[in-house]
């Protein structure tokens, strides 16, 4: 019954990103392709960590948490970008 949750749960991140990537490639501006960005990496590393539940692998915990990290410092850094501030 676990196995069977994580795999709706894939199948619906799945679909969370198909729309999150249409919205990048779509979005009229700027900002919303960074909104987008964001959320595509946030949808990244919860399938990462489905991977790692469905695999019983702890170390993609580890994975998940450092691609987390770096992908804030990117968002901040092209925000900042596209305000000016650089």
């Amino acid at each position: 019954m676990g196995n069977f949750l994580i795999y709706v749960a894939a199948a619906l991140v799945g679909l969370a990103f198909i729309f999150a990537f249409t919205r990048f490639i779509k979005g009229p501006s700027a900002a919303d392709r960074v909104v987008a960005f964001d959320v595509l990496t946030i949808i990244s590393i919860t399938g990462i960590v489905l991977g790692a539940l469905a695999g019983e692998r702890s170390i993609y915990l580890d994975v998940a948490l450092v691609y987390a990290l770096l992908s804030f410092l990117g968002v901040i850094v092209v925000a900042r970008y596209i305000e000016g501030g650089f």
